[in-house]
């Protein structure tokens, strides 16, 4: 066969922001439709969801570990070598502030529905203890970042936000903690990132 005519191969498709907002509001709604059902059978109460009960513990829940997470990550960031880091982790910081604001957000919604709201949820009513629950979550949560398996050391950089949503989840007894306190952790460490107010260990100016 004359290789000069072998077709190339496919180029692989770049990562776009814009498609995966669609992508992760629509498994976002798949995952508030699975939520509203364990409310309806009362496998779960709206009272687990989203309780009210001391609006300042909520203040308090969604504050701290928010700039805990922050400096978590900016202290990472600055040992991590930047060959140890995700390329399309780096690639977020080159779209506009309103794409990086809507992916963080959109991705925040449905993780936390899905793993807080759901897996964390129900495992909770079968173990017998919560931080059961919050580590078999953990796991599930970092085995489905498929894209950091060559790259073992972000698994550590959502690993331990993981365990912490779980814990604040935990305390609060409300799903808008743990998805606030996520989203401004994203939206923190990229917004950083995207204006070089912090820059990984070896990467130019």
């Amino acid at each position: 066969m004359n290789r000069a005519t072998e077709t190339p191969p496919p180029a692989k498709k770049q990562f776009n922001p814009k498609d995966a907002v669609l992508v992760f509001f629509a498994f976002a709604l798949i995952s508030a439709a699975v939520l509203f059902a364990l409310v309806i059978y009362d496998v779960l109460t709206l009272q687990d969801l989203l309780s009210f009960d001391d609006p300042l513990q909520l203040v308090m829940y969604s504050i701290l570990p928010t700039i805990s997470l922050l400096l978590f990550g900016i202290i990472l960031t600055l040992l991590t070598p930047a060959s140890y880091i995700d390329e399309t982790n780096k690639s977020y910081q080159n779209y506009s502030p309103a794409v990086i604001l809507s992916f963080t957000f959109a991705g925040a919604l449905f993780e936390e529905l899905l793993f807080r709201g759901i897996i964390q949820n129900v495992l909770t009513l079968y173990l017998p203890v919560p931080w059961f629950a919050i580590a078999i979550t953990t796991v599930l949560f970092v085995g489905i970042h498929v894209q950091y398996y060559s790259k073992p050391l972000m698994l550590l950089n959502i690993t331990i936000p993981s365990l912490a949503f779980g814990w604040v989840y935990m305390q609060s007894h409300n799903l808008l903690v743990p998805i606030l306190v996520h989203f401004l952790m994203n939206l923190g460490i990229t917004l950083l990132f995207k204006y070089k107010v912090i820059q990984m260990r070896g990467e130019k100016g």
